[in-house]
């Protein structure tokens, strides 16, 4: 199996911390050449070093923030026409809204949440779709939620969302397969993240519980009995981004311990 990214370009979008940091790390140790999307510009010259060169890749990043549609899409835009740059893989991710009932949303938070993990992605795939096409080749791999499949408590926005997110996904599969390019989406279940961490703090508040009594709650959620790892994302990710996967598209991949309930 050729899971080898030697030669490969790819965006990896949110890769300051958790699942995208883990994703561009495993991925440049595979040998792809990265660039990293994320706001905070000094934990992108933080996580920027942590990459591997042994395959004599030029890492770079892009500081844009995907709250800010518009200036997400200037920054892009920018960095491609002064790099000239064509890139075989590109990784959305982004962090979900906060939590929460659905009936308690306000309209706005639907707004933003669309336009962060949707309206934000489609900017990125209209920035790579014309290089791809023109290399004949492309994987899009999107992070997504095993909401979409089964929704979680407590998270009504992020689920909503989430599940628009899927299908946007696997209408561009449709649309992009006859050009050589996958899109695929990634479906974590409970991963021992910063978001993770987040939203046990703010859950434990609203049931008065403790954090860990969260965790064990979560952790029971898997047939495995514990949290997911970043890098176990990570893994999924690499191998979709892979050769090996060159005849995987429209599909989620539920990597989540073996989720089985509510």
């Amino acid at each position: 199996m050729n899971l080898s990214l030697a030669g490969k370009k790819a965006i990896v979008c949110g890769s300051t911390d958790g699942i995208g940091k883990a994703s561009a790390i495993l991925m440049a140790k595979r040998g792809a050449e990265i660039t990293l999307v994320a706001r905070n510009k000094d934990k992108l010259s933080i996580t920027i070093s942590e990459l591997s060169h042994e395959h004599g890749q030029k890492h770079s990043f892009i500081s844009a923030d995907f709250n800010y549609p518009d200036e997400l899409k200037q920054r892009i835009h920018t960095y491609f026409e002064q790099a000239n740059y064509q890139g075989h893989i590109l990784v959305n991710n982004s962090g979900g809204p906060h939590g929460g009932q659905l009936i308690d949303a306000e309209d706005d938070e639907f707004r933003k949440a669309f336009e962060r993990l949707l309206i934000c992605n489609h900017i990125m795939v209209k920035a790579v779709v014309p290089g791809m096409m023109e290399l004949g080749t492309g994987r899009i791999i999107n992070i997504i939620s095993t909401s979409v499949r089964q929704v979680i408590p407590g998270l009504g926005v992020s689920n909503t969302i989430r599940g628009s997110v899927a299908q946007w996904a696997k209408t561009l599969a449709h649309e992009l397969g006859s050009h050589g390019i996958t899109v695929n989406n990634i479906l974590p279940g409970y991963t021992a993240t910063a978001r993770l961490q987040e939203l046990a703090e703010s859950k434990a508040e609203a049931q008065d519980v403790s954090p860990d009594d969260i965790y064990e709650m979560w952790s029971n959620n898997s047939s495995l009995r514990r949290l997911g790892k970043p890098e176990e994302i990570a893994r999924g990710v690499a191998f979709l981004a892979s050769d090996a996967a060159s005849y995987i598209n429209g599909h989620d991949l539920a990597v989540d311990g073996g989720r089985i309930g509510a």
